[in-house]
């Protein structure tokens, strides 16, 4: 049987039909490859237009969204608590295992991107998951097509970032096409010194661990692309997103503030927050087991 490697991924040209069946056929650097695993459980990998996707699980479809130096692999530690559901994580463009797009990376390019996955999914209406500058992502999405946004859960969330942030943001991603991986390596080590709480740093050097491997393994390019979309990012109007929505932060988040989530909470009416103890920015790395119970909550009373 004929082989197909053009996108790294090798299958057979029977699997290539049945996928094209099933999902259409957009181009052959859109590939299936499935892993079983224990107990009877599988999960699916994709590449759509060269976009990571992981799939797993049977029930209703949540989606995951990463921030800023993240990718899907930021949903792993609650990936177990929630397998009652058809989860999907995202790398998004320029992050994780997925290209740098030819044009240039832009807040509306993340959000179609999110519709395109959807719709080659088969999915019309998603409860949602989002982290960080992933949940400024989700906020345009509620917005831009609010019947594929059944719920949001928000972690670490923020409307845009603050004006003052912005040229540092700028500064950041400048730093990094000038000097590549040596850049990035810096802007890492500057980053975790407020990343995560002295809580996490002490006692969960797991998690300190993997946030630094996070942000050190980005592309160098892709990571400073997605910096310029975030230094340009610009608040939703989240007064008109209906959904109900999760905000979700640490009480030792420098990014997302407590007080500032409340406030956004306030905007989008029908929102509710929580603030998670002794944790920092990246809440669902230090506070799994928290998070995963607050969404496991929140959609179960959405579904």
């Amino acid at each position: 049987m004929s082989r197909i490697n053009e996108t790294g991924v090798s299958f057979d040209l029977q699997q290539f039909i049945a996928i094209s069946s099933k999902f259409g056929v957009w181009s052959l650097q859109n590939v299936e490859k499935i892993s079983r695993l224990p107990a009877g459980k599988w999960m699916s990998f994709y590449l759509m237009d060269h976009v990571a996707v992981e799939e797993s699980g049977t029930g209703s479809p949540v989606v995951c969204v990463h921030g800023l130096g993240g990718s899907s692999n930021t949903w792993s530690a609650m990936h177990p608590s929630l397998d009652a559901h058809r989860l999907i994580r995202i790398d998004l463009p320029g992050s994780g295992r997925s290209k740098l797009p030819t044009e240039e990376l832009s807040m509306t390019l993340l959000v179609q991107c999110l519709q395109t996955i959807c719709k080659r999914l088969g999915i019309t209406d998603a409860q949602w998951l989002g982290h960080s500058m992933g949940t400024i992502v989700l906020q345009h999405l509620a917005v831009a097509e609010p019947s594929l946004v059944k719920s949001m859960v928000l972690f670490g969330p923020l409307a845009e970032p603050p004006e003052a942030a912005r040229e540092n943001i700028r500064n950041r991603a400048e730093k990094i096409r000038n000097t590549g991986m040596q850049g990035l390596q810096e802007v890492t080590e500057s980053l975790l010194t407020t990343a995560v709480s002295e809580h996490t740093k002490r006692n969960n050097p797991s998690a300190y661990a993997y946030v630094r491997e996070s942000l050190m393994r980005q592309s160098p390019l892709g990571y400073a692309a997605t910096c310029d979309v975030l230094s340009q990012a610009r608040s939703a109007d989240v007064e008109r997103i209906a959904s109900p929505v999760l905000l979700v932060t640490g009480e030792e988040d420098k990014v997302s503030p407590p007080e500032a989530v409340h406030a956004l909470a306030r905007r989008m009416g029908s929102a509710k927050s929580v603030v998670l103890t002794r944790c920092g920015h990246w809440t669902p790395i230090e506070k799994p087991h928290e998070c995963a119970r607050e969404a496991r909550a929140f959609l179960k009373r959405h579904a």
